[in-house]
């Protein structure tokens, strides 16, 4: 039984292409809400800290894309590189969940 091992290129599509796309789209995320609401738990140089960080690492994602796509998908990303977009997610995702609690929290379920 033959199995064929994926080529570096074949992994680099499955791979970095999905997750740069979700970078993009976490930030995107993000980047709606910072913008259009107030975050109480930020000062207002707090969040605009932020959002100038979500836009920074955006613009890097963009070019990252751009040499990807214009390598023919051939070219990686180091590590050091992903890991702070990673940890921007999370924060990102951070911010949401407490942005979330306090929304449930000021309009409380009437289902008693």
């Amino acid at each position: 039984m033959s199995s064929k091992r994926p080529t570096e290129k074949e992994i680099l599509n499955t791979v970095l292409k999905p997750l740069l796309e979700d970078f993009q789209y976490w930030f995107d995320r993000s980047r709606s809400l910072l913008e259009s609401e107030r975050m109480p738990f930020f000062s207002t140089d707090e969040q605009a800290e932020f959002l100038a960080r979500i836009k920074q690492a955006q613009l890097e994602i963009s070019t990252a894309q751009m040499l990807f796509e214009a390598t023919d998908r051939e070219v990686g990303i180091e590590s050091k590189i992903l890991v702070p977009w990673h940890k921007l997610v999370a924060e990102c995702w951070d911010v949401a969940r407490r942005w979330r609690g306090m929304k449930n929290m000021s309009y409380p379920s009437s289902d008693m």
